[in-house]
């Protein structure tokens, strides 16, 4: 099946009957970044699926599935797909609640550290959310982005088009 756009609602609603789906004694937390999380900002109109940074739990996976079925949506439409790119400096306690329902807590990953799974995803479809990311990420400049990036990621390879900045013996 096909992945048709979603709306910031449409998430909303459908990551309410998520949560409706779940048992009563369970309650489990997701984070969720990329078009999603732009959707729910304004930075973008829709998104093809809600990805989260980390491995859901297999009763969240069962209730997405359940939701898919009832309105036609991709099997798919909630992911874990973002884990791929989950930056090291990321923290729960930074992220914004978006869904606070007693089953389901959604957060929403800090658009500064949004802006840099982009830039380790390196994906040309990416450009636009980085453009329209950058205004609201508080970074005073592209040297500073480049240095949170590498702790974000310290294991990624070295970038030979990153300025390095060293110090100059007196």
């Amino acid at each position: 099946m096909p992945e048709r756009p979603l709306e910031a609602h449409e998430i909303a609603a459908y990551l309410h009957e998520v949560a409706d789906e779940l048992a009563d004694h369970e309650r489990h937390t997701i984070v969720i970044a990329g078009g999603a999380l732009l959707a729910f900002h304004q930075l973008r109109s829709t998104t093809a699926d809600v990805d989260a940074i980390r491995q859901l739990p297999a009763a969240v996976r069962r209730a997405a599935q359940v939701v898919a079925q009832r309105h036609d949506l991709s099997p798919t439409w909630l992911n874990d797909s973002a884990s791929a790119f989950r930056p090291d400096t990321l923290a729960d306690s930074d992220c914004e609640v978006l869904v606070d329902h007693p089953r389901l807590r959604v957060l929403g990953a800090p658009l500064r550290q949004v802006f840099l799974m982009k830039v380790d995803a390196a994906r040309t479809r990416d450009f636009d959310d980085l453009v329209a990311l950058w205004p609201l990420c508080g970074f005073t400049s592209a040297t500073q982005a480049a240095t949170e990036y590498r702790e974000a990621y310290p294991d990624a390879p070295d970038d030979p088009y990153q300025i390095q900045r060293r110090a100059h013996p007196d």
